[in-house]
């Protein structure tokens, strides 16, 4: 599926101003609406339910081409349209039917606020939430520390608690204007600062099944963990995409000695974003997700490389302001193994299976 037409005024949008989405904080209102009026939010959402149709694949690539203009727009879109497919994914139809058209219209924005979940799933670390059962439903309580997409203006946001009672742990949407729900201040990044990004506490909100996403965290969070880490690794695909068309742009004399390299890098990108997106379709990393963690691991090591190719290949020139994106694109690809699970809580995960495996 080919991005849509109006795809092309939000490029020129995200060309624009994508140095000031990451050194500026004031921009964070308009990037949602941006993404919305390009529909790149509804891509991969079946048209009988107001989205673009196409598949989760054409959702990855079209993070991935706003992640070649803009990472801190491509990071707003992977929350709110990994939260899109929290929604799709879940049995409870009234969540859905009452939030998915306000996602897909941008009247709320989606906030995954899974990060800690999808350690727990890896034995990372404990739940941070916790729910009591009430007569009217669940007392929430807890805080998550970074979560991206809490737009002042309105959003929803994804978290798992533990029960007090002993229950398999839940998934909730949690709306900003629920009683007890408090938005921190945007966090103080170095970069990506216009991504509403901030911490979340919750202080005895109660919600009831309606706003329950899943009453098995974990089986959910296992099936649905392929679609949020192949949203994720299309930040990846785009960066590094956008740093090799710069290299390959640069003067004969800094192309020519790097030229090897760089093709060799393109040729590589391609074949991994063809894994990518095959293995999130054919059900490959639900079987194997130590697949798709290798991939992501390879991913980031693709970024890293294409980006000294572009300031090898940029040269001074790179290093003056507003000369050329390079030194946004640096920043941008620093933060690209941090995103969670980062690379040494992956490699972790990945070594430890191995030691299962001989043991």
């Amino acid at each position: 599926m080919n991005a849509p037409a109006s795809f092309e005024s939000l490029a020129a949008w995200l060309d624009t101003h994508a140095d000031a989405l990451d050194a500026d904080q004031s921009r964070a209102s308009d990037v949602l609406p941006q993404l919305i009026r390009g529909h790149a939010a509804g891509v991969g959402v079946p048209e009988a339910l107001g989205g673009a149709g196409g598949t989760i694949a054409d959702a990855i690539d079209t993070v991935a081409a706003v992640a070649q203009r803009s990472l801190t727009a491509a990071f707003v879109l992977w929350g709110h349209r990994t939260f899109i497919e929290y929604v799709l994914q879940s049995d409870n139809e009234t969540l859905r039917a009452d939030t998915l058209p306000r996602l897909l219209d941008g009247r709320i924005a989606g906030a995954t606020g899974l990060s800690n979940a999808m350690k727990y799933l890896s034995n990372i670390e404990p739940l941070q939430m916790h729910a009591t059962r009430r007569a009217d439903g669940f007392a929430l309580s807890g805080g998550l520390p970074w979560i991206t997409n809490l737009r002042r203006e309105g959003f929803i946001a994804a978290a798992a608690f533990d029960h007090d009672d002993g229950s398999p742990p839940s998934i909730f949407a949690i709306p900003h204007d629920a009683p007890g729900v408090e938005r921190s201040d945007d966090l103080d990044l170095i970069g990506l600062r216009a991504s509403n990004t901030a911490a979340l506490t919750v202080t005895g909100t109660v919600l009831d099944e309606r706003h329950r996403i899943t009453a098995d965290a974990r089986s959910w969070l296992l099936r649905v963990r392929p679609a949020f880490l192949g949203l994720q690794c299309g930040m990846s695909v785009g960066l590094a995409r956008r740093a090799l068309l710069a290299t390959a742009q640069a003067g004969a004399s800094s192309r020519e000695p790097i030229h090897e390299e760089s093709a060799a890098l393109e040729a590589a990108l391609a074949e991994q974003h063809v894994r990518l997106k095959q293995g999130v379709l054919d059900g490959t990393f639900f079987e194997r997700p130590a697949a798709l963690f290798e991939l992501r691991i390879a991913l980031v090591d693709i970024v890293t490389r294409a980006l000294s190719l572009e300031v090898q290949a940029t040269g001074g020139r790179g290093f003056l302001r507003n000369q050329s994106g390079v030194a946004r694109r640096v920043r941008e690809a620093s933060f690209i193994p941090i995103v969670t699970p980062s690379l040494v809580q992956l490699k972790a995960q990945l070594a430890q299976q191995r030691a299962a495996s001989v043991a």
